[in-house]
This record gives C-alpha cells, sequence and structure tokens, in this order.
C-alpha cells in the first residue's frame, strides 16, 4: 500500500511540475511575442510615412504630366537616393495606366521601369481610394515584401499615377530566426506572409477551399505557390495553454509547442510565435517527482529502506539541481535576447520621432513658399512706390550740385535734408519686404494688430492705388495687443486681403471693410470682409483643404497655411459667405496686460 501511494504521489508531483514549467514557457512566449509585434508594427509605420511624403512632391506630379528624358532621369536619381536613405527595398513611380515610369532600381537588370502593374491589388486600391497596402511576390524580382502605395493627383484633384514603396523584411525574419523560435505573420485567409522559417512562406494555417486557391493562384499575388498547410498539428490544450506539434528538428519530430497569436494593430495581420516545450515539461516532471520523493523519504525510512532512499533521493536531487541550472542558464540567455530586442525597439522608435521632426520642417517649408509666393505678388506694387522717391532724390542731387556750384550753401543741404528722409521711406519699404521673406517660426509675442494690419495695408499700397476709398479700416485701438508674431500675421492679412480684392474685381460698388467684430477679455475676432459675389458650395467645403483652389495656377496652400499659423498661436480662421459677400474671421487671443 505505502508503495502505491509513493508511486501515486510521483505521477501527481510530476504531472503538476509539468504544468508549472509550461505555464513559465507561456508566458515567457507571450512576452516574445509582444516585443517582436513591436518591432514589427515600428518598421510598418516608419516605412508608411514615404509614401505619404513623396505623394505631395511637387516634381514627381511634375514628371507624371510631362514625363520627359531628363525629368524622367532626375527622378530616378532622387528614388535611388531616397532608398538608400530609409532602408526601402525598391520606390516606384506609375502612371494613371499602370505603367511604370519611374524606379529606384532603374540601373539594374531587373529594373521595374516598363512594367505594368495595373492588375496589382495595390495599384486599384491606390487609383480608387487614394491609398493601398499588399504583401505579394515580386513580378520581376521574384522577392516578396509589402507594397505601400498613394495616388498623386495634380492641383485640381485629378489622378495623375501611384507612388509606390516595396519593403522586405529580411533583417526581421533573420532576428526572429536567431531567437531559436518559430515564428510567422498570417493575413485574414491564413495564409504565412513574413517567417523565420522560409520553408513556410506561402503556406496556411487553414484549409483554404480549391476555388478560392485558383483565384488566389490566377490574381499571381503569390506567384505559383500551391498554398499547401503548414506543417503544424494540434494537440489537446494544457492548464488554457494552447499546444501545437512541429518538427523543430530532424531529430526530433513532432515536438510540442506552446502557441501564441497577436493581432497586429493597423494591419489584417496575426502574429504566431512558437514556443518548444519538450525540454521544460521533462525538466518540470523531474523536478516535481524530486520534490516528492524528498517529502517521502520519512516514511520509507519507516519501511527499513532509510539508507537506500536516502542515496537514491540525493542523486535525483542532484539531477533536479542541474536541471534547474540549466533552465536559470536558458532564463538568463532569454532575458540578453530581448534587452537586445527591446534597444532596437528604442532606435526604431528614435528613427520614427526623426522623421517626423523632418515632416515638421517640410510643413516649415511650405508656409516660407507661401510667404515668398506673396512677396513675389507685392514686389511689382513696392518696385512702383521706389521708384518714385529715387526720382525726386536724383532731382534734389542735381539741384545740390548746382547750388554748390552756384555757392548757395543753405539751399543745398535743405535738398540733401529731403534726399535724407526719402531713403527713409525707401529703407520703411525694403524693410516690410525683408521681414516677409524671413524664414523661421518664431514663438508667440505681443504684437499691436493695428500695426500689423498697416503694415500688411503698406505692403498692398500698389494693390489698392486708387482704391482706397472702397476699403474702410474700422475703429481699432491702438494699444490692442494680441499674441502671435507680427511678420506671420501679415502674411495672413496679406492673403486675406488679396483674396478680397480678386472678389470685387470689376465691380463698381464692390467693397471691403477690415474691423474687430468681438472684443473679448481674452480673445478678439478681427473680421476682413468683402461685398464680392460670395464662394460656391464646393469652394467652401474644400476651402481649408491642401492643394484645392479655384485660381488658374494656383496651389490651394494660401488659405491653408494662413489657417495653420492662426493656430500655431492659439487662434482659429473662419468663413461665412452668401450671395452678398464673404466675411472672414481670425479669433486671435489677447495678449496678458
Amino acid at each position: 500500500m505505502a508503495v502505491l501511494l509513493f508511486g501515486a504521489a510521483l505521477f501527481f508531483a510530476g504531472e503538476r511540475g509539468k504544468i508549472l514549467a509550461l505555464n513559465a514557457v507561456a508566458e515567457d512566449a507571450q512576452t516574445d511575442a509582444e516585443l517582436k509585434r513591436a518591432l514589427l508594427i515600428a518598421v510598418l509605420e516608419r516605412s508608411r510615412t514615404l509614401p505619404f511624403v513623396l505623394g505631395t512632391d511637387a516634381e514627381l506630379a511634375a514628371t507624371l504630366q510631362a514625363p520627359g528624358l531628363d525629368s524622367v532621369n532626375r527622378l530616378n536619381e532622387k528614388l535611388e537616393a531616397l532608398t538608400s536613405g530609409t532602408g526601402a527595398s525598391v520606390i516606384y513611380v506609375v502612371d494613371t495606366e499602370g505603367l511604370t515610369i519611374a524606379a529606384s532600381n532603374f540601373r539594374e537588370p531587373d529594373s521595374f521601369v516598363g512594367s505594368n502593374y495595373a492588375f496589382r491589388e495595390y495599384f486599384t486600391g491606390a487609383m480608387a481610394n487614394g491609398t493601398a497596402e499588399q504583401y505579394a511576390l515580386g513580378n520581376v524580382s521574384r522577392r516578396p515584401g509589402l507594397y505601400l502605395s498613394r495616388r498623386v493627383d495634380d492641383a485640381a484633384g485629378q489622378p495623375l499615377g501611384v507612388v509606390v514603396v516595396k519593403v522586405e523584411f529580411n533583417a526581421l525574419e533573420q532576428d526572429w530566426q536567431r531567437s531559436g523560435r518559430p515564428t510567422y505573420v498570417t493575413d485574414t485567409r491564413g495564409i504565412v506572409l513574413i517567417t523565420s522559417r522560409p520553408d513556410w512562406r506561402f503556406f496556411t494555417i487553414t484549409d483554404i477551399p480549391q476555388q478560392d486557391r485558383l483565384a488566389i493562384r490566377d490574381s499571381l499575388q503569390f506567384g505559383e505557390a500551391p498554398l499547401l498547410p503548414v506543417p503544424i498539428w494540434s494537440l489537446s490544450d494544457l492548464d488554457g495553454n494552447t499546444m501545437v506539434a512541429t518538427d523543430t528538428s530532424g531529430a526530433r519530430p513532432r515536438q510540442p509547442h506552446v502557441a501564441e497569436a497577436l493581432p497586429v494593430p493597423g494591419t489584417p495581420w496575426t502574429l504566431h510565435l512558437l514556443a518548444p516545450a519538450a525540454a521544460a515539461m521533462d525538466a518540470g516532471i523531474l523536478q516535481g517527482r524530486t520534490t516528492a520523493v524528498a517529502l517521502g523519504l520519512p516514511l520509507l525510512a519507516a519501511a527499513g529502506f532509510f539508507l537506500y532512499r536516502s542515496g537514491r533521493a540525493a542523486r535525483r536531487t542532484a539531477e533536479a539541481q542541474a536541471a534547474q541550472a540549466e533552465l536559470e542558464r536558458q532564463v538568463t540567455r532569454r532575458t540578453a535576447e530581448l534587452t537586445e530586442a527591446r534597444d532596437r525597439l528604442q532606435a526604431e522608435i528614435a528613427e520614427h520621432r526623426a522623421t517626423d521632426i523632418r515632416l515638421q520642417g517640410v510643413q516649415q517649408d511650405l508656409v516660407q513658399a507661401n510667404r515668398l509666393a506673396i512677396l513675389g505678388q507685392v514686389a511689382a506694387g513696392v518696385a512702383h512706390e521706389i521708384n518714385q522717391p529715387v526720382a525726386t532724390i536724383r532731382a534734389y542731387a542735381d539741384n545740390a550740385k548746382s547750388f554748390l556750384d552756384r555757392g548757395k550753401a543753405e539751399t543745398a543741404k535743405e535738398n540733401l535734408s529731403l534726399i535724407a528722409e526719402l531713403t527713409d521711406r525707401i529703407g520703411a519699404i525694403t524693410g516690410e519686404l525683408k521681414g516677409l521673406a524671413r524664414k523661421g517660426r518664431q514663438a508667440a509675442e505681443p504684437v499691436e494688430l493695428k500695426a500689423a494690419i498697416d503694415g500688411a495695408l503698406f505692403l498692398l499700397k500698389s494693390r489698392f492705388a486708387g482704391s482706397f476709398d472702397r476699403l474702410t479700416i474700422g475703429d481699432i485701438p491702438p494699444d490692442l495687443q494680441v499674441l502671435g508674431q507680427r511678420i506671420r500675421l501679415e502674411q495672413v492679412l496679406i492673403n486675406l486681403l488679396q483674396n478680397a480684392l480678386e472678389a470685387i474685381e470689376g465691380k463698381a460698388d464692390g467693397h471691403i471693410r477690415v474691423g474687430i467684430a468681438r472684443l473679448g477679455n481674452d480673445e478678439v475676432d478681427l473680421t476682413v470682409s468683402d461685398t464680392g459675389p460670395g464662394l460656391p458650395d464646393h469652394v467652401r467645403d474644400n476651402l481649408f483643404i491642401p492643394f484645392t483652389t479655384s485660381k488658374e495656377g494656383g496651389l490651394g496652400l494660401g488659405l491653408v497655411i494662413a489657417r495653420d499659423i492662426v493656430a500655431e498661436y492659439g487662434g482659429r480662421l473662419s468663413v461665412d459667405t452668401s450671395k452678398e459677400g464673404t466675411v472672414f474671421t481670425i479669433t486671435l487671443k489677447r495678449a496678458p496686460a
């Protein structure tokens, strides 16, 4: 009876030890899967910024509109430089018919230039919806990868073509291979896409009907892959842990593994990780039985086998300690691997932040481009303002020379004083121009609202030539200060006043008014209104969307940038329009008293 009880105790102790060891493997596997998923997400997010930026590239759009030899060569070299600097596999540009006109691999024998990808979902999806993503086997390179695409439109919103960035995951798959745990990503149909086991690629974890398999193969998404089941077999779950069997090595086929599956946010994918469990389960059984033997020694001593059982227990304890030491070494190794993975993830995050900073720089360049466009528009008028005092200076200088020749020094001195006043006037004009052209974002500071309005009108003086009777400036307190930066607020006002002038052009009774609509304790509403024909509904609804314009030759950025400048200082830009005219309202924060 004692022997039977002891045998039962050994069995249950071994089972308990196996469950504890299995739970430890499952916890470690879940942590490992979460880290690998985070690395995958970082790679995807970093790659998605590139087609977004290229989709608004003016040079790329111009080449699609007029693909000449020189412009295509310049675009090829630009895409080649971007590929080496961003880690993308290939970047290429496709016209509306699906034909590749430029590619970063234009120098290579298997270049994409000249290939037609109208059959690819990433092309048709981008043309229809603006963006698309598709994982597929390269039709030319025969290498798999994720294709990220974005439609390129002209200023009127008409499609010009599609820019495509191909991302390959070789480095990520090699990292997964080094971990020793089979890791793979599947799509919604259960097809293996990214994997640490290359021989599993384009196999399936679910049974796909024959008709669906034929349709997938006809689409050429995965080439001629037969879409066979992956060599993984389901086992009975243990203590809530999903168990499967697969071939870890040829020596021990169909070994048990703990299976973890996590969805990948932002994609229809699922990441799977298989953690080998055989060694841990054997060690857990050994440790559990060893513990049971150690606890049962007093009972065995009563049966007369004390010395014999003591020696046997000592040997088993030594084996258990060796197994425990091996487990500890494995934990130490896995901790080092996880630390390395964490460091790589931090590096990926830092690179992603650097990309965000570069995008902010692109936005600042757009603001500067708008400012320079305004500068060009007012330059002709300012040149007229300068020509008049320059001509007067010449006359005064000639007179002063004549007076000096005749010995009338005092009269000549008066002429020189008048020349000095005229040069001060020219300096004020050029100072306003230099301020408008200055690049860079400045922090908010108290600005006199009336001074900003006067500065904008000063630069638009020639535009209002002979029309100042059509402009009314309301009662604006000279000491009223708002938070902002004077030059940038002048840029906003110039945009709005130019739009108002264009609205009343050709209208004999047209009028423009600038005034205070609301003066609160914390905010000020400044309005710029005109009595033009108003804005059509389709223009009003898309007024603040980039690259949307009703002007021939316009970029559609003026009001977008004006809104962003006002928002940068905590304000708002809104519009109200009807057949009687249009009112733009600038809401600004008041400067502290």
